[in-house]
């Protein structure tokens, strides 16, 4: 799977100006898109017999939670740990992933409090001033793909999943968004478009976006993450609080001419 470009406004520059990454999870979602997945995801997804089947009375999302409780217990880092899940998928066709995380994303969305209030309205800040919005993370397009349409984000960088000739999930990644992962991408990015460091924003709420904060000329941490939020007091990052809303707000179509808006470079 590459990276998904979707359809950008017609009014939107084709070379970018500004760049604005945003993580996913607890920073505009206010839940963890894999694990919140899992737990729901339909029986249905599987194919009944195949290796891998939970006993009686279990189903393949919670195998799958205990498998990846038990990775942590153990000290799995979190590209580990990546991995491990999207084993999980393995034989599974790539369309019906992708089905069933439209139909997680529209049940997910439509609970109380689905969004980071405060990252949702940076984004919508950030579209409104004209900049591009790319999301950048760890789960796989399946489930930030809905997130980015709804969202109107023009990029999404996340894991890269394998899938063979017919095309099943293998179960492997041929590229992980963890950690540098992410700061590599945003950098490959920017460079790609002729961009300085200082041209770009990102957004993010766990220690494990620290090396994306540091790649960019501005960075904003969103929520209360210990190490994340000395090195705000360090750097002198902005700090949103990481609370749960109820809409996402106004995130429609961005602005025909960029300005700076609101927003402080």
């Amino acid at each position: 799977m590459h990276h998904k470009l979707l359809s950008p406004s017609p009014t939107r520059p084709v070379r970018p100006s500004r760049l604005a990454f945003f993580d996913l999870d607890e920073t505009l979602l206010s839940g963890k898109s894999m694990i919140d997945f899992l737990c729901n995801a339909p029986e249905s997804l599987w194919t009944p017999g195949k290796e891998g089947a939970p006993g009686p009375g279990r189903t393949r999302g919670q195998a799958g939670l205990e498998k990846l409780a038990d990775l942590s217990r153990r000290g799995a880092d979190r590209a580990e740990m990546n991995r491990a899940y999207y084993q999980l998928y393995a034989g599974v066709a790539l369309s019906s992933l992708r089905a069933a995380g439209q139909a997680w994303y529209t049940d997910f969305t439509s609970r109380p409090e689905p969004y980071v209030s405060a990252g949702v309205a940076a984004l919508a800040e950030h579209r409104r001033a004209g900049h591009t919005v790319v999301l950048v993370s760890g789960s796989a397009h399946p489930f930030v793909d809905p997130a980015a349409e709804a969202l109107h984000a023009e990029l999404a960088l996340c894991t890269e999943l394998e899938v063979d000739d017919k095309g099943l999930l293998t179960g492997r990644v041929t590229r992980t968004m963890i950690g540098a992962d992410k700061a590599r991408a945003v950098t490959e990015l920017r460079e790609r478009h002729g961009l300085a460091a200082e041209d770009c924003f990102a957004y993010g709420d766990h220690a494990s976006d620290l090396a994306m904060l540091r790649a960019v000329g501005t960075a904003i941490v969103v929520g209360e993450d210990p190490v994340l939020l000395r090195h705000a007091r360090q750097e002198g990052w902005s700090v949103l609080p990481g609370t749960a809303g109820h809409g996402r707000g106004d995130v429609g179509p961005a602005a025909d001419v960029e300005s700076d808006h609101c927003l402080h470079e």
